[in-house]
């Protein structure tokens, strides 16, 4: 049986119904809390079950400053009226929804070279 990748415990009220994903079978969940730790601490960016999976299947660790510059990015973004934008961290692609403030996706610069994003209006570096 597969298990959380991160507590729906330490997530804001709302917040567990996005990030609350199971690691699909062969994936091992994240151990320990530091990463829910850090979404705990960014509100205002929400994770999705596919975006958690790439996360943990490219290997890409997100740091508490990758987080709010992440975030900032978003707010840039939505500042300027986008509605799905790619905002770029440190060579890391993610692929949000801006007005649900959703990643949906993420490409580290390893993968990058193959991918082709599609449907969005902005792109961030932030």
């Amino acid at each position: 049986m597969s298990q959380p990748l991160v507590n729906p415990a330490l997530l804001p009220p709302g917040v567990g119904d996005i990030v609350a994903a199971r690691a699909p079978q062969g994936v091992q969940a994240i151990n320990g809390p530091a990463f829910a730790e850090l979404l705990a601490r960014t509100p205002n960016v929400l994770f999705s079950r596919h975006a958690l999976e790439r996360l943990q299947r490219r290997g890409i660790d997100l740091g508490e400053q990758q987080l709010h510059r992440l975030g900032d990015g978003v707010d840039r973004a939505a500042g300027k009226g986008s509605r799905a934008s790619v905002v770029f961290v440190d060579g890391t692609a993610f692929v949000v929804a801006v007005p649900k403030r959703t990643v949906l996706t993420a490409v580290d610069p390893e993968h990058m070279r193959e991918q082709v994003f599609t449907n969005i209006d902005s792109a961030v570096i932030a």
